[in-house]
């Protein structure tokens, strides 16, 4: 039977000829297990010392000691040496990599013409230091009608035409107003939303018409508000919708129970400078209904109409959508037809 002192000398002998044949990183850490690790041959080598004499204690023990330092410093030298060339093939693969390179049937997807519309209108609002505002879709009588100035028996009504729900009292809103009065009653003035969502109403389907569309709302609240603020503010986002720094304004009397003055307001039209089929030959394009907030409504909200004033208005997103690309039926932007998308 070999003695502690032959096994040592085996043991180290076995260790080096399987280092020198560890070429990776894995086989390193196998290596690793066997000989250094907690149940390796070493550490038996260690258990076995402590069973023997004081004076072979004495005679062997360093020999051990210089064996686990020996080959745990050879093994911190051939892992750092390993890491350094598998860093080195990563530099250089890196450094070789083929940018023209194409990986046939490859899977690509584009954001939805909607989607892109409702970021870019927000990214507009951002910059001019409005908040994203979102609210429920499926809404109360108080938040749809009521608190905008449009009681039950008020002739407006018939302006919408609103889905009712089973649940008493519960509708889907049909326009994004609702986020206006929501804000109104949770925060103080001054503040500036808009608030990009869908609505519902019961209507005929055709191609400029549909039961679900999206629409914008936006209000700014403060003190000494404005027409001027409204026109300004319009005028400053058709411009950057459009991309046109030459597009003007024109605004016409408008109706609206929640906002007094009303206002309509056109845009000049952004393709043509003379008449084409989009503006019909006017060069006009009607886009928003707005005006400065109702008092009853700032009421309804619990804000003093004598200390603060404000505007409101509303665009069809989906509307904007269908101008700025040229999409001449609304249906086509709520179904899953893939060569149609593709074009976004």
């Amino acid at each position: 039977m070999k003695t502690l002192h032959e096994r040592i000398q085996q043991i180290k002998q076995e260790f080096f000829q399987a280092l020198s044949a560890a070429t990776s990183i894995e086989a390193l850490e196998q290596l690793r297990i066997l000989f250094l690790g907690r149940k390796g041959k070493i550490a038996e080598l260690m258990t076995e010392l402590k069973t023997l004499s004081l004076e072979e204690k004495k005679e062997l023990g360093p020999q051990l000691n210089i064996l686990k330092q020996e080959t745990e410093a050879a093994y911190t030298q051939q892992f750092e040496e390993l890491e350094q060339k598998k860093i080195q093939q990563e530099l250089l693969k890196k450094r070789s990599f083929d940018v023209t390179e194409y990986k046939p049937g490859t899977l690509t997807g584009t954001l939805h013409p909607l989607t892109q519309m409702t970021q870019h209108i927000e990214d507009i609002f951002i910059s001019m230091g409005y908040e994203i505002a979102f609210g429920p879709e499926i809404e109360t009588d108080f938040y749809n009608f009521e608190a905008l100035n449009i009681a039950a028996d008020h002739p407006a009504r018939d302006m919408w035409d609103t889905f009712w729900l089973d649940v008493p009292g519960l509708l889907l809103r049909t326009h994004t107003s609702t986020v206006q009065i929501h804000t109104m009653l949770k925060e103080k003035p001054p503040f500036a939303i808009v608030a990009p969502g869908r609505c519902y109403r019961h209507e005929a389907t055709d191609a400029t018409h549909d039961y679900v569309f999206m629409q914008t709302e936006g209000l700014l609240i403060g003190k000494n508000i404005s027409l001027s603020h409204l026109l300004a503010t319009a005028q400053t986002f058709l411009r950057a919708i459009f991309d046109k720094k030459d597009i003007t304004i024109r605004v016409r009397p408008g109706y609206f129970p929640f906002v007094e003055p009303g206002v309509e307001i056109d845009c000049s039209c952004p393709f043509c400078k003379h008449g084409c089929s989009v503006c019909k030959k006017t060069g006009w394009i009607e886009i928003s209904g707005a005006g400065l907030v109702h008092p009853n409504v700032l009421k309804s909200c619990q804000i003093d109409p004598k200390v603060y004033s404000g505007f409101a208005f509303g665009f069809g997103l989906t509307r904007l959508v269908m101008l700025k690309y040229g999409i001449n039926d609304i249906r086509l932007l709520h179904q899953p037809n893939v060569e149609f998308l593709n074009q976004f």
